[in-house]
């Protein structure tokens, strides 16, 4: 979903934008002013065009209040595209993401699908006065308030995308000789063991934010003075709020998967020894002030 900000953001140019998806997704969409409004998915009904049942009628009154409707999903279903295209005004059905051979990255991808030819992804999501200060106070809470704060994200969707807890314990000792900053770490539902690890090994306090909703992270990413993470959506987040960030990707996923922000350098993740020493110098470098001086010319995969 953060991949697609720039797609949405060019639909909304056109006309008022619903999207319809994850609860917590719109309401993070909609809280950051990247669309007018959004509906929880199920509560559509789309599951009726998977078959070839009698036309629902309250899905058919719902879709015509809708000038043009963009489906990133059933595209390869046999069933749903013909069905959606008769009922929808003006539709585009597509996959989410590129084909296996493509070197295109998923957002250029689906800016694609919407028909843009823009190749700049625009400026980082708008953080909310409300996330802000709910921020600020979780922080507080946390005895980090006005502190420089490195945010940190040990966890990912598979283990396969994990980079290894005493190489990030390493970079977070480098980080800690070189500058003066508190190290803050993200745990989501099912990064306890992932935390847990780095936390034994650190050798520097810690700090945990468990849990957050949307809303609260956002802030705190925004928040922070740097992030450091692996190919996750918490990652994904953090280079869409503008965040400093350095984001370890497995060498297959890395140039697919790349945040459109140019705030956020991907580094593949590799079997050399010096690499801790090379995430630990692009993390100080993002300390240093990169955020205000970076501009917004994205260049793929630097």
């Amino acid at each position: 979903m953060l991949q697609a900000v720039p797609a949405l953001r060019a639909l909304r140019s056109a006309g008022p934008l619903t999207f319809a998806g994850q609860p917590r997704l719109g309401r993070l969409l909609h809280g950051a002013r990247v669309v007018d409004a959004a509906l929880d998915f199920d509560s559509l009904g789309l599951e009726a065009l998977f078959t070839r049942d009698a036309d629902p009628v309250r899905l058919l009154a719902r879709l015509a209040g809708f000038g043009r409707v963009v489906s990133w999903f059933g595209a390869h279903d046999e069933i749903y595209p013909d069905r959606l295209r008769a009922v929808a005004a003006e539709c585009v059905i597509a996959s989410p993401v590129p084909t296996a051979e493509s070197a295109v990255p998923v957002w250029r991808h689906l800016l694609a699908t919407v028909g843009s030819a823009s190749s700049v992804p625009g400026p980082p999501l708008e953080i909310p006065r409300s996330w802000r200060d709910q921020a600020e106070r979780a922080l507080t809470e946390l005895g980090t308030p006005g502190a420089p704060l490195v945010l940190i994200h040990p966890g990912a969707g598979g283990r396969w995308k994990i980079w290894p807890a005493e190489k990030m314990a390493a970079v977070i000792a480098e980080v800690a000789a070189m500058t003066e900053v508190r190290f803050l770490v993200h745990e989501g539902p099912a990064d306890r063991e992932a935390a847990e690890r780095l936390a034994g090994i650190a050798g520097v306090p810690l700090r945990r934010l468990v849990e957050p909703e949307l809303p609260l992270l956002g802030g705190v990413l925004g928040r922070a003075s740097a992030y450091l993470g692996a190919d996750s959506g918490v990652s994904q987040l953090a280079a869409a709020v503008g965040a400093p960030a350095v984001i370890l990707y497995p060498a297959a996923t890395r140039a697919m998967w790349a945040p459109w922000s140019p705030t956020a350098r991907a580094l593949a993740i590799s079997e050399d020894a010096a690499q801790p020493r090379e995430v630990a110098a692009a993390l100080c470098e993002r300390l240093t002030g990169e955020r205000a001086g970076a501009g917004w010319a994205h260049v793929p995969g630097a």
